[in-house]
């Protein structure tokens, strides 16, 4: 067998799945953040359910194996597992408080990992990204078991901020793509 598929089925330069995934989890981390907050009227986290099952979960899932396939173990890791996540919270609706915490407390860990991870490859962003997404889950967590709406909101408030972390670095990573400008900041 000749060598002509895998030249065929190489990954071209630039072909970086990572803005696309940095932007689904910074969407649907915002997006579920804002809505725990309590700050729009009328709507709450149900609301963000189908935004985490499509963007969270399916395209985070389908850019974390883009990025496996490129031998990106890091974001391919993080974006696969961070997508599993988005699409099963989706479906959890009635979930009790317990499991909702279990649930929570189990993906701070990987979150951790992520973090711990993230500390000499990814810089600051990725700490901050990674980091308040774990103190997100924790707190989330914590407030889940001890059924407290207002450290509810608070994890909200720290999703939020985690998911303008991870909509930066891909609006980043975006505009200084091209030309050697460095638009944004990075590190």
């Amino acid at each position: 067998m000749s060598n002509d598929a895998t030249e065929a089925n190489a990954r071209p330069a630039g072909a970086d799945a990572g803005p696309l995934g940095y932007l689904a989890l910074g969407l649907t981390l915002l997006a579920y953040g804002l809505l725990s907050t309590g700050l729009l009227d009328g709507a709450g986290v149900k609301d963000a359910v189908s935004l985490a099952h499509l963007v969270g979960g399916l395209t985070l899932f389908v850019a974390g194996l883009w990025q496996l396939r490129a031998g990106e173990g890091f974001t391919g890791t993080a974006f696969t597992s961070l997508g599993a996540f988005w699409a099963v919270w989706s479906g959890a609706g009635g979930a009790g408080k317990n499991a909702a915490g279990l649930f929570l407390l189990l993906w701070a860990l990987l979150a951790l990992s992520l973090t711990l991870a993230s500390w000499n490859a990814n810089g600051l962003l990725g700490r901050a990204v990674y980091g308040l997404f774990s103190v997100s889950l924790l707190l989330g967590a914590v407030a889940a078991f001890a059924d407290s709406g207002g450290l509810g909101k608070v994890a909200g408030w720290v999703a939020a901020a985690s998911g303008l972390a991870a909509w930066y670095w891909a609006t980043a990573t975006l505009t200084n793509s091209g030309g050697g400008l460095r638009a944004l900041p990075v590190r």
